[in-house]
This record gives C-alpha cells, sequence and structure tokens, in this order.
C-alpha cells in the first residue's frame, strides 16, 4: 500500500507475504480448474496465527486493527486473487458482531476455536427476495423457552460447504410491528446443522476455489446462549460486521489491482512487436499509468476508513467510498491487464484472465456500487433517500 507504515505493519505485510508466497499462480489455476476449496493455504494461515489476527489476545488473537486487517487481505489477494482473500476474510470481520456485542460466555466458547482453525464460518444475511435489502429479510427465529426455532433461506453465502459454524441474520419480530425497519433483527453465531440447513452450491463465472450457496433452514434449533446481544437489537450489530467486510473486502481488490498492474506492466516490457516493446507506446503505458493513479487514490480512502474504525468514529460513508473505488479500480485494472496481453489475455497460464473473472463479482457485492452510492449521496450530500 502506498500509505506509511510502521516497522509493526511492514512486519506483518511481510509475514503474510512469506506464507502466501509457498502458494504461488500454478496451486490457484489448479485450484480454481479443480473447484476445490484450498485447505492448505486456510491451514497455513493458521499456523501462522493470522486468522485470529484482529480477534482478542484473552481468547488467543493477536488484537491487532483493522488498519492491519486490510494490510493482510491485501497482501493475500495480491500474491493469491480472489479465492485466497475469500478463504479467510471471514474470520477477519465475521467475528466482530461476537467479540463487540456477544457474551463473555459466547466469546470464550467460540472465539479461540475460531482463532486455532477448528472450527470455519460463514456469514449468512443476504436471501432471495431481500438482496442487499436486509430490513426486509424473512428467515424467522421463533422463540420456543431456552432456544429458538429458525426457518428461512439465504443466498451466496460462501464457504457454506465447508463451514461448522454460522452467523446467521434473522428476525424475531415482523417488519411491520417495528417503529423502525430496522427493529426486530436479531443475530445468532451457532452450529451449522446439516440435517436442518440444506446447503446447495451455486456454479459461477469465478472464484470456484471458494465455494457459493444458497441454504435452506428448516426448523434450525438455535440455544439462546448462541445469540449474539439483544433480541431484536441485530441490525447495530450487523453494521458493525459489515463495515468491516467492506474494508477488508476493499482492501483486498486494491492488492488484486497491485497484481494484474504488475503483470500487465512486466508483459508490456517484454512483449516485442513492430520491433519494439508494446510498452513504448502511449496506447499501452497511459491506461496503466491511470490505473497506478487512481489505486494510489483508492488506497488512501480505505486507509481512512480503516482508521476511522480503530478509533471508534462513524465511517461509513468512508468505508463505501472506499468499496466504491476498489470496485471500479479491479474490474478496470483486470479488463487493461487482459488487453496488454491481447490475445493471451484469454490464456490460462498468464492468470489475467482469472484476476477478470473474479472481477465482476464485487461490482455487484458484498454491496453492489449504485447502492455504496447511494448512501453517500444522502449521507455526505444531504440528497433525499432514494430507496
Amino acid at each position: 500500500m502506498k500509505v506509511q507504515l510502521t516497522s509493526e505493519q511492514e512486519a506483518i505485510r511481510e509475514g503474510v507475504a512469506a506464507v502466501c508466497s509457498r502458494f504461488g499462480d500454478d496451486y490457484w489455476l489448479r485450484k480454481d480448474r479443480e473447484k476445490k476449496f484450498p485447505f492448505e493455504f486456510v491451514q497455513a494461515m493458521v499456523d501462522a496465527g493470522w486468522t485470529g489476527a484482529t480477534l482478542p489476545v484473552e481468547y488467543g488473537g493477536a488484537g491487532l486493527g483493522m488498519r492491519e486487517a486490510a494490510l493482510i487481505l491485501y497482501e493475500i489477494k495480491r500474491t493469491g486473487g480472489a479465492a485466497a482473500a475469500t478463504a479467510v476474510h471471514v474470520n477477519i470481520f465475521g467475528p466482530h458482531p461476537v467479540v463487540r456485542f456477544g457474551s463473555e460466555e459466547l466469546k470464550r466458547r467460540t472465539l479461540p476455536r475460531l482463532i486455532r482453525g477448528e472450527d470455519r464460518t460463514c456469514f449468512a444475511v443476504t436471501e432471495p427476495d431481500a438482496g442487499t435489502s436486509t430490513t426486509d429479510i424473512k428467515t424467522f427465529a421463533r422463540r420456543e423457552g431456552d432456544r429458538y426455532i429458525v426457518n428461512g433461506r439465504k443466498v451466496w453465502i460462501s464457504t457454506a460447504q465447508v463451514a461448522n459454524k454460522i452467523l446467521l441474520v434473522t428476525r424475531t419480530a415482523p417488519k411491520s410491528e417495528g417503529k423502525k425497519p430496522t427493529d426486530g433483527i436479531t443475530l445468532f453465531y451457532t452450529d451449522l446443522d446439516r440435517s436442518r440447513i440444506d446447503v446447495r452450491e451455486i456454479e459461477k463465472m469465478g472464484r470456484n476455489a471458494v465455494d457459493s450457496n444458497e441454504l435452506f433452514i428448516d426448523n434450525l434449533e438455535v440455544p439462546v446462549e448462541d445469540r449474539i446481544g439483544e433480541e431484536g437489537k441485530g441490525f447495530k450489530y450487523l453494521l458493525h460486521g459489515l463495515n468491516a467486510e467492506r474494508i477488508v473486502v476493499a482492501a483486498g481488490l486494491l492488492g488484486g489491482t497491485r497484481s494484474v498492474l504488475d503483470r500487465a506492466v512486466k508483459y508490456a516490457k517484454e512483449r516485442v512487436v513492430f520491433g519494439r516493446p508494446i510498452g513504448m507506446n502511449q496506447a499501452v503505458q497511459h491506461p496503466l499509468a491511470e490505473i497506478w493513479a487512481r489505486l494510489t487514490a483508492a488506497e488512501l480512502t480505505v486507509w481512512a476508513a480503516a482508521t476511522l474504525y480503530d478509533q471508534d468514529m462513524p465511517c461509513a460513508a468512508e468505508v463505501n467510498a472506499g468499496k466504491f473505488l476498489a470496485g471500479e479500480l479491479f474490474f478496470d485494472a483486470c479488463t487493461r491487464a487482459v488487453r496488454v496481453h491481447g490475445g493471451y489475455g484469454q490464456a490460462k497460464e498468464y492468470h489475467v484472465e482469472r484476476y477478470f473473472r473474479e472481477s465482476v463479482s464485487p461490482l455487484v457485492g458484498p454491496v453492489s456500487q449504485e447502492l455504496a452510492l447511494c448512501h453517500i449521496a444522502e449521507q455526505m450530500l444531504g440528497l433525499p433517500k432514494s430507496y
């Protein structure tokens, strides 16, 4: 990142890079082709302590902040692509509602197992009929004594094929009964009971080493002890996790941008056409130079968002701006890298086609580019709410 790092942060970046260097392009190409989860990579990250980097020291984590999390995801995606980042990033942001709002008993029971790699979790928010309109979710948790009975559906849930835990967003009261649309939403961190949750994988264009799924939840029993915070107050808790998610996702996209930019520059220096390297041509130089300039600006925005988050200050506008800039930039950089490579841009051996396939998804998730702009228009420009 083009930001001023402390010596400790530089050591973190180098430590993550050292682990990632053991898993090169051929490893990620093979995982993409075979559509197999990168268990070896995840275990290496667990063994090095990076999957618990942002979790509290008292539970076995490193107690690092969101700036350090951004550095970790930047470096991971710079070396491995979207699959590498998605395989571990839920451990970076997913447990934060538990850390901030969960009971002491829930934290002691769950966080050490996540840090040690004994549990794998998935983050279940979106639904087929709600999308990014989280207050319209219909998955319902009905309390019966000391447990809740949950029924509903979730979609686009990453890593559910390999997870044994789930961070589950539900309603415990209908939307119509609340004073605000956000009332009545409740979060749980509980077992992914496959006798009650049918997990169906979705075939997709990119990021094939990490599964995406639709979940069908049928009378899932959840102990009250697995609830995060108060019943009906979960939307506030969820926002804390979503801001963290968007920061680490944006940082990963910028790491991916750096990767494809480096690949395009290298090819432009080496590829000779009409007796000269194609990098001598301004039609090749200028788009790459523009990507570098945009990358530098976007890195500063994401770093500012992470800094505000670490200081427990309002950061939603900066988070959405960072995610928007990173999403647009990663797509444009991948497109340009393919074009610089010419016909070889479509050849898997050059790897830019894999990054290109992975660059489409961030335009629509974890928040769409359009919704990010809606938030900025309303909150920063004072324009009327449009949705």
